[in-house]
């Protein structure tokens, strides 16, 4: 009988440095993280089939269409690692076809798990610390940001891809279905509320629009009327238009900057903002 094969740890510290390094490995729009995905995987199948043959069938399966959000991401490739290893050793339940719809499957839920975790909420609460640190110019900020990112990142992903090793197909059962949809929904309700405090402590639109009478006395200053009504309306009004810009009509950030410069200029000339103005 032969012996079981168990992929060694120095095949899968290749495996995941592979994926960590190279996720957008030859990216594009054809194939997104394909080629990441092969490079991660093929450490993997070069120890555990011996020839040729087997290896290139093997990595056949990962030729498939593949794309998530990378960095929890990081578990499908631990899962596939393991639904390998199960594949080489004879496993019935397990095949090309089972890994490929495994993969497929993941992919999609941990997209929005991944973007609503990192992008919509780690990202913005280090930007916040480190934009607090670098007042006055100082070099604390960026040097803060660029650590702890890394370090966040680097473990956690480290710590995903070998969980999902562990877990193999059972991870489908953790990662779809009511549960990750509750966990999904906390963590979009947890990015708005700090994408939201971001905004309201980093941003400031106000106006110094402001009308007077024949003998010189201001009678209406606009600023302190919409203050009156609703404090920093205006603030928040960039802020919805920019997020209805690009999470409606699909605008991409850097023609949504440009918009707002557009904005900024027709307003100075007009003079609802005045760009001398210090508050």
């Amino acid at each position: 009988m032969a012996a079981e094969k168990k992929l060694s740890k120095k095949a899968l510290k290749k495996s995941f440095r592979n994926w960590y390094y190279g996720h957008l490995t030859c990216f594009s729009q054809e194939h997104m993280q394909t080629f990441g995905y092969l490079c991660a995987m093929l450490p993997l199948v070069e120890e555990l089939y011996d020839t040729k043959e087997e290896q290139k069938e093997a990595m056949e399966t990962y030729t498939a269409f593949f794309n998530t959000e990378p960095q929890v991401g990081s578990v499908i490739v631990g899962v596939t690692a393991g639904l390998e290893e199960a594949k080489a050793n004879g496993n019935q339940d397990v095949d090309a076809e089972t890994i490929n719809g495994i993969r497929a499957g993941l992919m999609g839920p941990l997209a929005g798990i991944g973007d609503s975790l990192v992008v919509g909420t780690l990202i913005p609460i280090l930007l916040g610390i480190a934009l607090g640190l670098s007042s006055g110019g100082s070099v604390v900020g960026p040097i803060f940001y660029i650590v702890v990112w890394n370090l966040l990142i680097t473990f956690g992903m480290r710590f995903l891809y070998f969980k999902g090793y562990e877990l193999g197909g059972k991870a489908v059962d953790i990662l779809v279905g009511e549960q990750a949809t509750a966990i999904r929904e906390s963590i979009v309700m947890l990015g708005t509320m700090v994408v939201g405090a971001v905004a309201a402590t980093w941003v400031s639109v106000k106006t110094s629009f402001h009308l007077v009478n024949d003998a010189g006395k201001e009678f209406l200053n606009l600023q302190n009327q919409l203050d009156s009504v609703y404090p920093n309306v205006l603030t928040a009004a960039f802020v919805i238009f920019c997020w209805w810009l690009m999470s409606k009509k699909r605008v991409s950030p850097v023609v949504t900057m440009l918009i707002l410069v557009v904005v900024a200029f027709a307003g100075v000339v007009v003079g609802f903002f005045n760009p001398g103005l210090k508050y």
